[in-house]
C-alpha cells in the first residue's frame, strides 16, 4: 500500500514556488499581490499567503517532540489536558465557599480566590476551603502584595494540618509586586525582595507557584501579541534574576514562576504566541541552569476584556470562544474565560455558566484536550511562531538593555509602549481600520442600552489607596469604550436622531452606499431608515421630512451625484442635515454649492459621528 502511494505521488510533478505565485497572480486578475495577499501584522512583520515544506524544514521548531526541550510543542507528550479555572471574589467568605463547592460540581477544576488582606487568618482559610479536597483541584490565591507571605504561612499550615501530600497540591499565590508598578503606578519596588521568602515558604510544594507574571493586564490594555509576550519574558526574567541573586536555586526559582498570559482575538497569532512563549522562556531559564525540566513554562491563559463590548454583548461569547480555542490549541495549563457581561456588570450566574461551558465544549465535544500540538508541522503556524518569537525576543533584549523590566517600568517606558499602542488602536477603531463587530461595524440597529453602563477598571485587590503620581501607569480602556460613550450620549438625548437614506439612481451603487451609511450612522445609536429608491430627489426629500429625518443621506453613484446632490440639497433647504455617501469626483463642486458632510470608507467614523452629534445639539 505504501509503495502504491509513493508511485502515485511520483506521477505528479510538484509545482514550484514560482508556479504557485504565477497561478495566484492570474487569479488576482491584475490586482496587486502584496496588497491583496500578504498579511501585514501589527507585530511588524509580514506573512505570505502560502508556505511550502522547504520553509519549515529549515526551522528549529520542528526538531523537538512534545514534552521535550525547548517545549515549543508543549510541556506534555501524551495529552493536552488543562484546568478549567473560575475566579471568585471572597468579599463574603461563606458565599465564596458555597460558590466554590457549587462550581466544582459543574466542570471547574481550578479555583481562583481573591482574598481581602484584612480578613486573613487561619480560621478564614479553613472556612474558605471547607469541603474542598485540595489534592483534587488547582487552588490559586490573590491578596494584597504585602500580605502574600502571611497567606503562604496560613496555607502551608492548613495543608500540613490536613496531612495533604505536597507533591499532589497544585496552584499558586499571585505574588507580583511589579504588576502594581506597571498597572497602578505604585512604588512597590522594595517588595520584589520578598519573593525569596514566599518561594522558600512553598519550596516543599513542587506544583505550587509562589510568584506570578500577570501579563494579561497588558493584553487588557491593548498590547499587541509581540508586546505582551516580550514584556512577559522580561517580567519573568526580572523575578528569576532577583530570586537567584538572593540565593534561591535557579531550578526552584523557575519552578515557582507562573505566567498569566492574556489571549486576544487574533486566532492564529495567539496559538503561535503560546508556542513561542514556551520556547523563549526555556531559552531564558537555560541561561540559569542546565536542568531542562525546570525550563517548562507554567501558563494560565486569560481571555481578554479589551475587545469586549457593552452593546451587542453576546458577541463577546464568540470573541472569548475563539480566544479559548487559541489557548487550548497552543497548549496551556489552565484557562480563564472572562464572562461576556463583564464590561457592564458583576457577572451573573448565567454568564459564568456560559464561560465554564465554553471550555467544557472544547474538551467534551471537540476533544481539544486529547490533541497534542495540532499546530506542529503546519507550514504557516511554524513560520508564524518563528516570526513572532523573533519580534518578541527583540523587545525582550531592548528591555534588558534598559536595565531590565523593573527599571523600565519605574522609568515608565513599559507603560508608554502599551499606552501608545492603546491610543493607536483606538484611533484605528475610530477609522474602522480595526473592526469591532456590533460596535463600529454592523451594529444592532434596534438595540438600546437598557440601563447598562460600562464598569470602570480597578487595579487593586485589597482596597488600599495608592500613591498618585509616583510612577506612570497603564491607562487601560476597552477598544469600544469611546463608541459606547457616543452611543450612550445619543441615547440620553431628548429625541433619537433619524437618518434617512435618500436612495436614487444606479441600483447597485445606491443599495451598497445605503447599507454602508446605515452601518456607519447606526454606530452612534441613530435610527436609520433605508429605502428601495426614489424616482426624483424631491420625492425622496418629502418622504424624509415625513419620517422626521434629522439627517438625509443621499445614496447614488459617483457619476450621478453631479445631477442629484445639489438639487436635493437645495430642495431640503436646511430643514435637515444633508450628507453625501461617498467621495465623488465632483466633491469640489458639491462643496462649493454648500454641501459640507460626506461619509465614505476613508472617513474617521468616530470623529464624524461626534461632530454630527454636536450639530444636532446632543
Amino acid at each position: 500500500m505504501a509503495d502504491s502511494k509513493e508511485r502515485l505521488f511520483s506521477d505528479f510533478a510538484a509545482p514550484s514556488r514560482q508556479e504557485w505565485r504565477e497561478k495566484i497572480e492570474v487569479d488576482l486578475k491584475g490586482a496587486d499581490y502584496q496588497k491583496k495577499m500578504v498579511w501585514r501584522t501589527n507585530e511588524g512583520f509580514s506573512m505570505e499567503p502560502f508556505y511550502r515544506k522547504e520553509d519549515v524544514d529549515k526551522l528549529d521548531t520542528i526538531n523537538a517532540l512534545p514534552g521535550e526541550f525547548p517545549y515549543v510543542r508543549g510541556n506534555k507528550a501524551d495529552n493536552n489536558e488543562w484546568h478549567v479555572r473560575q475566579n471568585i471574589d471572597c468579599t463574603c467568605l461563606k458565599e465564596a465557599n458555597a460558590k466554590a463547592l457549587d462550581i466544582l460540581n459543574k466542570g471547574v477544576t481550578s479555583l481562583g480566590f481573591s482574598i481581602p488582606a484584612k480578613d486573613l487568618s487561619a480560621d478564614y482559610v479553613a472556612t474558605l476551603l471547607e469541603g474542598i479536597e485540595a489534592e483534587c483541584v488547582e487552588l490559586n490565591f490573590t491578596t494584597c502584595q504585602r500580605h502574600s507571605l502571611e497567606l503562604a504561612d496560613l496555607l502551608t499550615a492548613y495543608f500540613e494540618k490536613k496531612n495533604y501530600d505536597p507533591a499532589k497540591l497544585e496552584g499558586s499565590i499571585a505574588f507580583d509586586p511589579i504588576e502594581k508598578v506597571v498597572c497602578c503606578g505604585r512604588n512597590r519596588v522594595e517588595l520584589v525582595a520578598e519573593a525569596k521568602n514566599v518561594v522558600e515558604k512553598l519550596a516543599a510544594y513542587p506544583k505550587f507557584c509562589a510568584v506570578t507574571v500577570n501579563a494579561f493586564k497588558l493584553t487588557d490594555a491593548g498590547a499587541y501579541s509581540y508586546q505582551d509576550l516580550g514584556c512577559a519574558l522580561a517580567w519573568g526574567n526580572e523575578y528569576m534574576a532577583a530570586l537567584t541573586e538572593a540565593g534561591v536555586a535557579p531550578e526552584l526559582a523557575a519552578q515557582n514562576i507562573k505566567f498569566n498570559l492574556g489571549i486576544n482575538g487574533v486566532y492564529f497569532m495567539e496559538i503561535a504566541k503560546i508556542r513561542a512563549a514556551r520556547m523563549l522562556w526555556a531559552q531564558i531559564v537555560s541561561q540559569y541552569t542546565d536542568c531542562k525540566a525546570s525550563a517548562k513554562m507554567h501558563i494560565c491563559a486569560v481571555t481578554t476584556t479589551y475587545n469586549q463590548t457593552v452593546f451587542d454583548s453576546y458577541v463577546n461569547m464568540l470573541r472569548s470562544q475563539t480566544e479559548a480555542m487559541s489557548a487550548a490549541l497552543g497548549g496551556v495549563d489552565s484557562i480563564v474565560v472572562v464572562p461576556f457581561d463583564t464590561p457592564y456588570e458583576q457577572p451573573t450566574e448565567f454568564a459564568e455558566r456560559i464561560a465554564r461551558n465554553q471550555q467544557l465544549l472544547l474538551k467534551d465535544e471537540c476533544h481539544f484536550d486529547r490533541m497534542v500540538d495540532v499546530a506542529g508541522g503546519s507550514y504557516f503556524l511554524e513560520e508564524l511562531t518563528k516570526a513572532l518569537a523573533e519580534q518578541a525576543w527583540e523587545l525582550f533584549l531592548d528591555i534588558e538593555e534598559k536595565g531590565g523590566f523593573l527599571a523600565a517600568a519605574v522609568a515608565g517606558s513599559i507603560q508608554q509602549l502599551i499606552n501608545d499602542t492603546n491610543v493607536k488602536r483606538h484611533a484605528d477603531a475610530g477609522k474602522r481600520k480595526e473592526f469591532l463587530l456590533g460596535t463600529n461595524q454592523f451594529p444592532n440597529f434596534s438595540e438600546t442600552s437598557e440601563g447598562k453602563q460600562p464598569v470602570g477598571a480597578c487595579c487593586t485587590t485589597c482596597g488600599n489607596q495608592h500613591e498618585e503620581g509616583e510612577i506612570p501607569a497603564i491607562h487601560a480602556s476597552r477598544l469600544a469604550s469611546e463608541f459606547e460613550t457616543l452611543r450612550l450620549t445619543t441615547e440620553s438625548a431628548a429625541k433619537t436622531p433619524v437618518a434617512f437614506m435618500l436612495t436614487i439612481g444606479n441600483l447597485a451603487m445606491r443599495q451598497a452606499r445605503a447599507q454602508f451609511s446605515c452601518n456607519f450612522l447606526a454606530a452612534a445609536g441613530y435610527k436609520v431608515v433605508d429605502n428601495l429608491g426614489f424616482t426624483t430627489v424631491e420625492e425622496g426629500v418629502d418622504k424624509a421630512l415625513e419620517a422626521g429625518a434629522d439627517i438625509v443621506v443621499i445614496c447614488s453613484s459617483d457619476d450621478e451625484y453631479a445631477d442629484y446632490a445639489i438639487p436635493a440639497y437645495k430642495y431640503l433647504a436646511g430643514r435637515s442635515m444633508f450628507v453625501v455617501a461617498g467621495a465623488p469626483a465632483c466633491t469640489d463642486e458639491l462643496t462649493a454649492a454648500g454641501i459640507e458632510n460626506f461619509i465614505n470608507v476613508r472617513s474617521n467614523q468616530l470623529e464624524t459621528l461626534k461632530a454630527y452629534n454636536a450639530k444636532l445639539g446632543i
